[in-house]
């Protein structure tokens, strides 16, 4: 078979059914919430209203959170269809192989290992930070040298380290123990970040509120750039949604779970992330946000400094969910290439004891270990969104390949306004990409160029589909 038309041979959904009947069906609507919710609610939420705020969009940073959710909602839609057609593991990637080929498939789970692999390195060195800033607080300083990597002048960034390798420990005892401890966490998140609203509306002060859109951003087609922008670099904080079909074939009754559970995962947030930005900006002038913990900094401004410790917590609390539904995803990534035979096969296997794939587990962790602890992430930060923005574009456009293919049937959720919001969905997410900086795209095109090359050194050459 020609090697290009073999790399656009497609995979079929009833042979991924198969691979992963191996997996236990346990996860339920309110798991895949939990999950999602832990996820995109983490670091975004502590950190990136107060920098997109003083950066780009001033307390108009709170429509920008509206559009990223409505945007988000749209492509989670695409997403809920795909998992509810093929309840298999593997999210954009086993998707694109079904639709697009298996070419496609790789690189967009390729862009994905992207994503998950940085965000878990990035929270968890957020992570190091608010724990570190915490035990200060009660006189415990930790030596420079196992506060950061030896890019930044110290050794090894030993709490980031440790809070992946507690999650590992955690993931590796099993799926019920995994979910118990994100539903309980992600419920105490919630309450402290209602707190924060409720607490905070008290002290908003409509002057912060005037100019709502300051001039100096009102750039590019029709002034808005800087919205856009500031769009652009909240996705990340979306990106728990897609994580969740990353574990399609372990929840029960996919066709009605995975929308639900996208889908409320995405209004929850959109929620929570409107309301606090619009409390942030209206305790604190966006001019003073610039900061990496603007809702501790905007409490103790107020003189709350009790309260600023209970944020603290919650930010900790809310990123240690965050990484554990990252490594939970990156894991059922990386046993997805090993089922397919795009990666070694050993990735793929599945423990008895558990029911995990424990070796893809054991990888995972090793890498985002790795980077959390000795490299700087702050250059490689929009990597994370471009890796979740070329996802949501392919998966959105398809939506009107998917419905073209009379061997797969779907008795579930599907995207409404068809064909429309699929264009409209693929539109806005080549859109929100072009806003990306050109050293980001410069960077992904190299991480591309690097997935095509090992397909076709190792991949193509293993891969279980060419062996049908």
């Amino acid at each position: 078979m020609d090697m290009i038309k073999r790399a656009f041979q497609r995979e079929s959904v009833e042979g991924y059914l198969q691979k992963d009947s191996q997996m236990k069906r346990l996860l339920t609507t309110k798991d895949l919430i939990g999950l999602g919710v832990g996820t995109v609610i983490g670091s975004g939420i502590f950190i990136l209203p107060g920098h997109e705020a003083a950066s780009h969009a001033g307390p108009a940073v709170a429509i920008s959170f509206l559009l990223a959710a409505i945007f988000s909602g749209i492509a989670g839609m695409a997403f809920a269809e795909f998992s509810s057609a093929m309840p298999v593991a593997g999210s954009a990637y086993s998707y694109g192989s079904v639709v697009y080929g298996e070419l496609i498939g790789w690189l967009l789970g390729w862009s994905l290992i992207l994503e998950y692999f940085l965000a878990v390195s990035a929270i968890s060195t957020g992570f190091s930070a608010y724990m570190n800033n915490l035990l200060n607080i009660f006189g415990v300083h930790l030596p420079k040298a196992l506060q950061a990597g030896p890019v930044e002048g110290g050794t090894i960034n030993l709490l980031a380290v440790l809070v992946i390798l507690l999650v590992t420990w955690v993931i590796s005892r099993g799926i019920n123990t995994s979910k118990s401890i994100e539903n309980g966490a992600v419920f105490i998140k919630i309450a402290i970040l209602i707190l924060f609203i409720v607490g905070g509306s008290f002290f908003v002060k409509t002057s912060n509120y005037v100019p709502f859109y300051p001039k100096e951003f009102q750039t590019g087609l029709l002034g808005l750039h800087g919205i856009t922008a500031a769009t652009a670099g909240i996705i990340f904080s979306f990106l728990g949604f897609d994580t969740i079909a990353a574990h399609a074939a372990e929840v029960k009754n996919p066709t009605k779970t995975m929308a639900k559970g996208i889908l409320g995962t995405v209004i929850i947030s959109a929620l929570l992330y409107t309301f606090f930005a619009i409390i942030l900006t209206g305790i604190v002038n966006y001019k003073q946000l610039g900061v990496d913990d603007p809702a501790a900094f905007a409490l103790q401004t107020i003189h709350q400094t009790q309260f600023s410790i209970v944020i603290t917590i919650g930010a900790l609390i809310g990123m240690f969910t965050a990484i554990l539904a990252m490594v939970f995803a990156s894991s059922r990534l990386t046993y997805s290439f090993g089922r397919d035979g795009l990666l070694p096969k050993q990735l793929g296997h599945v423990s008895k004891r558990h029911q995990l794939p424990t070796n893809a587990l054991i990888l995972a962790a090793v890498v985002e270990t790795i980077l959390a602890g000795l490299v700087p992430l702050s250059t490689l930060a929009s990597l994370i969104n471009i890796g979740t923005l070329t996802a949501f574009l392919f998966i959105s456009f398809g939506i009107i390949l998917l419905r073209q293919r009379k061997d797969i049937t779907n008795d579930g959720f599907k995207m409404p306004l068809y064909p429309v919001l699929p264009i409209i969905s693929s539109f806005i997410s080549l859109l929100l990409i072009i806003q990306l900086p050109a050293e980001t795209l410069e960077m992904y095109l190299i991480w591309l160029i690097l997935g095509i090359v090992c397909y076709f050194i190792y991949g193509i050459h293993h891969s279980s589909l060419g062996k049908k």
